[in-house]
């Protein structure tokens, strides 16, 4: 379970009419149909790591500050947005490195950094695309886990990165992060936090001031096939308006090669929206790689 972060985003699927909208909802409904096949007949003709290799892998993605290295490329389409009926398409390239500070205490560091493109958002026959801002968080976690009991306290950074003036916010933020999550029983449930405010910038640039939440419930079956649920929720406090997703994940450990790999892939579903933002459908793909110790 990651952390969806971004400003603005889309690959363009123009639907101009009823008619196609729906040939491309029959189109999303065949890809999500040909993307878990292919998932399965995978995870058939490679090479499956031993199954309690797999269930412990997938038990360390579930936790967002597991100890253990991941690359994540996380990508969200989202289509059928405001009134122009535009799209955008987010890749979330969010590395996660930890490092050992002693017996007790990780110190774990994620990395996100979004590539969007999107149409006919800001009007129509528009295109931006490029770098949206980046965040990168970091947390004092503990090392011994008991009880199946995961806590994480720490700072988020946002990165005036984005490329594009429509993308970013021009503007350097921080404040704090914190998780807290238990694992048993092959269940990961728990939330993850953050509130950040710019502290430095340009003048142009749009003032930050937005909570973001996302509380989260993962279930792992023994061959490390896993189903995750989650919201993710930001809050801006100078607008009082709300992004809120909610996501559901079907995935599995694909072992090629030496190489572990989980795959994701699930609807997303926008259940609130800053004005003229909201989204007909959405979804999630990703590919993780895994470099356990």
């Amino acid at each position: 379970m990651y952390e969806n972060y971004s400003i603005g985003g889309t690959t363009k699927f123009h639907i101009g009419n009823v008619y196609m909208k729906m040939k491309f909802k029959r189109f999303i409904s065949l890809f999500l149909f040909c993307s878990l096949g292919a998932i399965s007949a995978l995870a058939q003709v490679e090479q499956k790591p031993a199954a309690n290799d797999a269930a412990e892998i997938a038990k360390k993605l579930a936790n967002p500050i597991g100890a253990m290295i991941s690359v994540p490329f996380q990508n969200n389409m989202d289509v059928g947005i405001g009134e122009f009926n535009g799209s955008r398409n987010t890749m979330n390239f969010q590395p996660i490195v930890p490092f050992e500070l002693s017996e007790k205490f990780n110190l774990i560091t994620r990395y996100i950094l979004p590539v969007i493109t999107q149409h006919d958002i800001t009007n129509e026959n528009t295109q931006q695309s490029g770098l949206a801002d980046a965040l990168v968080s970091a947390w004092i976690s503990n090392a011994k886990v008991k009880n199946g009991l995961v806590w994480g306290l720490g700072g988020a950074f946002l990165i005036p990165t984005a490329t594009n003036d429509m993308l970013g916010s021009k503007k350097f933020g921080a404040g704090p992060t914190a998780i807290l999550l238990k694992q048993a029983n092959g269940w990961t449930y728990g939330a993850l936090v953050n509130q950040v405010w710019s502290v430095a910038g340009s003048e142009e640039g749009t003032n930050v001031n937005q909570i973001f939440t996302q509380p989260f419930v993962t279930y792992n079956w023994k061959s490390g096939t896993g189903l995750t649920v989650n919201t993710e929720l930001t809050h801006y406090w100078e607008s009082s308006e709300t992004n809120a997703f909610i996501n559901i994940m079907a995935g599995g450990i694909l072992k090629f090669g030496k190489q572990l790999i989980q795959a994701q892939v699930g609807p997303r579903i926008q259940v609130a929206a800053t004005e003229g933002n909201r989204a007909d459908f959405g979804v999630r793909t990703a590919l993780i790689f895994v470099f356990p110790k």
